[in-house]
């Protein structure tokens, strides 16, 4: 049975500081958009040493790659650099998630703020990029220095990403031309380095669902590059979310993630992006868990300090029903996150079917035991004031971020079948 241990609980608590002290006086600003999360997430990486730990592991990892790839392999370009095994956590995995976990139930866009920087735009570019792409690109990533986008979700495609997929790249002699549009873009209105998919135009008659995906790396400023200002949204205000057009961008191939278009025999942008999806949808659990453990003890508190007819309203049965399904919700989505901090920890990551069943369940039970918490609260609970009402909206985009429940289903049920 696994349990957090000792150390991991010092840190928990030392997060927990973190929060109350930096972040939870800035929430209605964060909730406003007024203030973007970006300062706030770099401070909470120099108050842990994460820059630090994270720039001495960035440069270590490099070098050995570097050190590879200058011995006997001179003059050769590697299909990927990216390291197909082991845990996108660098060994942290219980600390990753137990961070994203705390922070989640105060502000849940700083994680998804710092989520998409650093697991999907970074995780991309180390998967898939050349080593040149990596040295160019992922230290001031790594670092927060630079804020990554990750962009994939367009407004005519939403679930069905790669068939609805109309954003086109276009060989013209030793560069490539991007059109078209991305929205929902996480980081989108503030990203110094964005991870782009696009179909390639054939040019010979191809269907656009059959066309290669391709991958490229854009820089803020680029001709031809706008984004968009953030959107105003039900939930996550905190994480600035808004569209990218793309006019005729100009891209070298050294911006073609790998630096080559795929053969026959290799797989495309797809595979990136599908490897992507399960961690994301893991880390969906490790923030539903979050927000049902703030639910859980905001609730609690408030049933031994309301009174109605003389008595705490913890005393009646149907309040006590509420906390005790709170309480069954927590232990079960608590588990899955273990289970996957440890298959994580022995080299494995979920598959897809996999992390889409902890996403449905988690975000789904999150939403429940939210709404559950604004009716302990009763009128209390529909004001701002008491934070609930803040995280029944929050949870809620869990049942959407990372690919609709719908979706979730959909994989699910593909992954029984295939079996």
């Amino acid at each position: 049975m696994f349990e957090w241990s000792e150390t991991e609980i010092l840190i928990r608590d030392s997060i927990r500081s973190f929060v109350d002290k930096e972040i939870r006086p800035h929430v209605d600003e964060l909730e406003s958009g007024a203030l973007p999360p970006y300062d706030i997430i770099r401070k909470l990486f120099a108050a842990f040493g994460v820059d630090t730990m994270a720039e001495e592991s960035i440069n270590a990892l490099l070098a050995k790659r570097r050190e590879r790839a200058e011995s006997g392999e001179a003059g050769k370009t590697p299909k990927s650099t990216g390291d197909s095994s082991g845990s996108p956590f660098g060994g942290q995995e219980s600390l990753a998630l137990i961070a994203v976990s705390e922070l989640a139930g105060v502000s849940l866009g700083i994680v998804a703020s710092m989520g998409v920087s650093i697991g999907l735009t970074a995780q991309t570019i180390m998967a898939k990029g050349t080593l040149a792409q990596q040295e160019r690109w992922l230290p001031k990533l790594a670092t927060f220095e630079h804020v990554g986008a990750w962009a994939i979700t367009e407004p005519g495609s939403g679930s069905d990403a790669f068939g609805g997929m109309a954003t086109t790249a276009r060989r013209d002699g030793d560069e490539y031309v991007l059109n078209g549009q991305k929205t929902f873009i996480t980081n989108g209105p503030h990203a110094d380095v964005i991870v782009v998919y696009a179909k390639l135009d054939t040019g010979d008659g191809t269907p656009q669902r059959d066309r290669p995906v391709l991958t490229f790396v854009l820089d803020k400023g680029m001709d031809g590059l706008t984004q968009g200002p953030a959107f105003k949204k039900m939930g996550m205000m905190s994480s600035p979310t808004g569209e990218l057009f793309f006019s005729d961008v100009r891209l070298g191939k050294d911006r073609l993630l790998g630096e080559r278009e795929p053969e026959a025999s290799d797989s495309d942008g797809r595979d990136s992006a599908r490897s992507s999806f399960a961690i994301e949808r893991v880390g969906v659990a490790a923030l539903a868990l979050g927000i049902i453990n703030e639910c859980h003890r905001l609730s609690v508190d408030y049933a031994k300090q309301r009174t109605l007819w003389g008595k705490e309203i913890g005393q009646f049965q149907l309040i006590q029903l509420k906390l005790a399904k709170m309480e069954v919700a927590r232990i079960n989505v608590r588990n899955m996150v273990f289970s996957a901090i440890e298959k994580l920890r022995a080299g494995k990551t979920p598959d897809l079917a996999e992390a889409s069943a902890m996403k449905l369940y988690a975000s789904e039970t999150a939403t429940e035991v939210a709404m559950e918490a604004v009716q302990l609260f009763g009128g209390n609970g529909y004001m701002t004031e008491y934070r609930v009402e803040q995280l029944a909206r929050d949870a809620k985009s869990l049942m959407i971020y990372a690919g609709s429940n719908e979706i979730q289903v959909t994989h699910i049920a593909k992954g029984l079948l295939a079996g």
